[in-house]
C-alpha cells in the first residue's frame, strides 16, 4: 500500500537507527580505546610503585583477590627474584608496553628497566574484555532511550504534519452533488495549498457543469413537452377525421410536427456531442470544401422556400479543427438564414482568409435582429417575441458553444441590403 505516512516513518526511523548504529560504533571504539589507555596507565603506575617501594608479602585473602588480575615480576639483572603468581611465567619483554602470548592466552605487559632491576606488570586481555563488557551495557542504555524517544517524536511529528491532508480528505468525503462548495484552505499548510486550490477549481467547474446540465435537462424537457403534446393532438385529430381531406390535412400537420420534433432532438444531440468533440484531436481540414458541401445540402431546402442561396466569394482555407462541430456550425447558420428569409429573398455566403484567421460570413435579407436582442439570441431555447417561424431556440446557442470550443469570435450585424449579417472568425 502506497502511503506517504508509512514512507516518511520508514525513511526517518531507518535513518535514525542507522545513525544510532554509527554513533554506537564510534562510541564503542572511543570508549574501548580510552578504557585500554586507562588499564595501560594502571599497569605503568603499578610498575613505578614497585620500583619505588618494593613489594610486601600479601595475606592469603589479598592474594586471592588479586588472582588473575595482575602479575608482577621482578628481575635482578637476569635472575627472576619475585613473581606474584609463580604459576604464570611470562617471559621478560623489552622496555615499555608489549603484547605477549603465553599458554594460549594473550597478555598486556608493561616493563620498566632501572638501576639493574627489571619490573614487569601484566594482565590478561580477556579480563579487560569482560570488564569493558560490563561497563558497555550501561553505555548503550542512554542511546537506546534516545532512539526510542526520537522515534516516538518522529512518529508524532509525521502524524501532526499530515493531519491537514486528513482534514482535506474528510472535507472531500462529505461533498456530494448538492454540496460542491469550495474547501476552506485559509489555515492549510503552504505545501498542500496548491492542491486545495486545484481541487476548489475542479469543484467549481463541476458545480457549474452540473448546474448547466440540470438547466439544460429541464429546458429540454419543457421544450420537448410542447411538440410532443401537439403531435398527440394532431394524431387524435387524424384518427377522428371523417373525410379524406380532413385526414390528409391532419396528417400533413402531424408530419410538420414530427419534422420540428426531429429537428429539436437533432439540435439537442448536437449539443451533447460538443463536449466529447472538444477532447478529440484537431485535424487539418479544407474549410472551403466543407462550406460548399453544406451549401449543396441546403440548396433543396432553399429552393423549397424560394430563397436564392449561393457562395458569392471564397478562397481556399485550411485550418486545424474538429470536422463535425464545424459542419454543425455552418449548417446552423445557413439553416437559420434560409428559414428566416422570406420567399424571393437571398442568402449570401462568403469565405476568406486573413493573417491567422478564417472569416466566414452569412448575410440574408430577412427581418434581422434588433441590437438589444443580439446577445440574448445565444441563450438556450431563447426565441424572439412574435416570431412564428418554427425552431428550437438552440441553433445560435450551439453556434456559440462551437465558437468557444474553437477559440473563435462571432459578430451579429446588419446586412447592407437589410437583414442580418453574421461574421465568424476562426483561428487557423
Amino acid at each position: 500500500m502506497n502511503s506517504i505516512r508509512r514512507q516518511l516513518l520508514i525513511w526517518q526511523i531507518t535513518s535514525l537507527l542507522l545513525m544510532g548504529l554509527l554513533v554506537s560504533l564510534i562510541t564503542y571504539s572511543l570508549t574501548w580505546s580510552g578504557f585500554n589507555k586507562t588499564r595501560d596507565y594502571t599497569l605503568e603506575q603499578v610498575a613505578h610503585a614497585i620500583m619505588r617501594h618494593g613489594v610486601e608479602p600479601a595475606g592469603e585473602e589479598d592474594d586471592n583477590q588479586d588472582q588473575g588480575r595482575f602479575v608482577s615480576q621482578i628481575w635482578e639483572r637476569s635472575k627472576l627474584v619475585y613473581a606474584s603468581r609463580p604459576d604464570v611465567a611470562l617471559p621478560r619483554q623489552p622496555d615499555g608496553f608489549s603484547v605477549v602470548t603465553w599458554a594460549g592466552e594473550e597478555w598486556r605487559t608493561y616493563t620498566l628497566y632501572k638501576s639493574g632491576l627489571t619490573i614487569q606488570v601484566g594482565s590478561p586481555k580477556a579480563n579487560r574484555v569482560l570488564a569493558y563488557a560490563r561497563m558497555a551495557n550501561w553505555l548503550l542504555l542512554p542511546l537506546a532511550i534516545l532512539v526510542a524517544g526520537l522515534g516516538f517524536m518522529i512518529w508524532m511529528a509525521v502524524v501532526r504534519a499530515l493531519a491537514p491532508l486528513e482534514q482535506v480528505r474528510r472535507e472531500i468525503t462529505v461533498r456530494d452533488m448538492t454540496k460542491l462548495h469550495p474547501i476552506d484552505m485559509a489555515s492549510a499548510p503552504e505545501e498542500i495549498r496548491p492542491l486545495g486550490e486545484a481541487l476548489n477549481a475542479l469543484l467549481l467547474r463541476l458545480d457549474r457543469a452540473i448546474s448547466l446540465q440540470r438547466r439544460f435537462v429541464a429546458d429540454a424537457a419543457h421544450e420537448l413537452r410542447t411538440p410532443l403534446t401537439a403531435l398527440k393532438l394532431q394524431a387524435q385529430v387524424a384518427a377522428r377525421a371523417v373525410s379524406e381531406t380532413d385526414r390528409q390535412k391532419a396528417l400533413s400537420r402531424l408530419q410538420g410536427g414530427i419534422d420540428r420534433a426531429t429537428h429539436l432532438v437533432g439540435q439537442l444531440l448536437a449539443m451533447t456531442r460538443l463536449e466529447p468533440e472538444a477532447q478529440a484531436e484537431r485535424v487539418s481540414l479544407d474549410l472551403e470544401a466543407l462550406v460548399k458541401r453544406v451549401i449543396a445540402d441546403f440548396s433543396t431546402v432553399a429552393d423549397a422556400h424560394k430563397v436564392d442561396l449561393g457562395l458569392i466569394a471564397s478562397e481556399p482555407v485550411s485550418l486545424l479543427g474538429h470536422v463535425e462541430p464545424l459542419h454543425v456550425l455552418i449548417s446552423n447558420l445557413i439553416d437559420n438564414a434560409v428559414r428566416y428569409t422570406p420567399s424571393g429573398g437571398r442568402v449570401d455566403v462568403a469565405l476568406r482568409q486573413e493573417v491567422g484567421w478564417a472569416i466566414f460570413t452569412v448575410s440574408d435579407t430577412g427581418p434581422g435582429i434588433a441590437a438589444l436582442e443580439r446577445e440574448k439570441v445565444f441563450r438556450r431555447f431563447y426565441r424572439l417575441a412574435g416570431n412564428e417561424i418554427p425552431g428550437s431556440g438552440l441553433g445560435l446557442a450551439i453556434v456559440r458553444e462551437i465558437i468557444q470550443l474553437c477559440q473563435g469570435q462571432i459578430t451579429l450585424g446588419d446586412a447592407p441590403g437589410g437583414g442580418l449579417r453574421i461574421e465568424v472568425r476562426l483561428p487557423l
